[in-house]
């Protein structure tokens, strides 16, 4: 049986929509979906052609979303199909509505640099080496299971969230002389969410295709493909 896939790409460049997104359509379509792309998320407004979707993947870092959209998108979910996405295309998307936020359940709120003194001045500011670390529910969940901790050389996301996610893997930041926090803080780097008879998948790695291409980073993204997705 045919299954139907929507990818909603674009805001922000700096996090490659296109060639992110890209990476991940033949797996897909190789595991039974039909891959639709829309490059506006207007389509979540369209009533009839949501409700023929089995999987949204989310790729639109910050930009806006109309009341129409959310409420689409919301409904959508609320009914079975699987909302899915990475880094800030999903975590960091429309910061405007209080109504996604909750849909998500966890919102970046900052990336914390470099030392002031080892920072050249572009994006790699923002480049640490950090250790994403499996729960002891993700080390049995089927996105996660014997996947062991591993480090990356990225973004490290602070993320606010709710306890209504259920966390597979976190991320802890450190105590630095030149950041203003006093003890460390640990964030979800990857999370899954029940949402009426949808499910939601969310991993905070994937600033750039490289990381998406990370072997560890690449497993649990295509797994939380399919666990999100709408089951027949």
């Amino acid at each position: 049986m045919t299954r139907r896939a929507l990818i909603v790409r674009g805001g922000w460049d700096g996090h490659h929509p296109i060639a992110a997104t890209d990476m991940f359509v033949p797996f897909l379509e190789q595991n039974g979906f039909e891959v639709a792309i829309e490059e506006s998320n207007d389509v979540y407004a369209d009533a009839e052609r949501m409700s023929g979707v089995d999987l949204i993947v989310q790729a639109v870092t910050m930009s806006s979303i109309s009341d129409d959209a959310v409420r689409g998108l919301r409904a959508a979910v609320e009914a079975g199909a699987g909302l899915a996405g990475w880094h800030g295309g999903i975590a960091d998307s429309y910061r405007n509505s209080s109504d996604y936020l909750q849909l998500v359940g966890g919102q970046f709120a900052t990336h914390p640099g470099r030392h002031p003194e080892d920072r050249p001045g572009d994006e790699r500011d923002n480049y640490l080496d950090y250790t994403v670390q499996i729960t002891g529910l993700g080390r049995d969940h089927e996105i996660t299971a014997g996947i062991e901790d591993f480090t990356l050389h990225t973004e490290q996301y602070w993320v606010l969230h709710d306890d209504l996610i259920d966390v597979l893997a976190t991320t802890t930041h450190p105590t630095q002389e030149y950041h203003p926090w006093r003890r460390p803080i640990v964030s979800p780097a990857v999370w899954t969410r029940l949402w009426g008879e949808g499910r939601v998948f969310v991993a905070t790695p994937g600033h750039t295709p490289e990381v998406l291409a990370d072997p560890n980073i690449r497993t649990i993204v295509e797994r939380g493909l399919l666990w999100a997705a709408r089951t027949p």
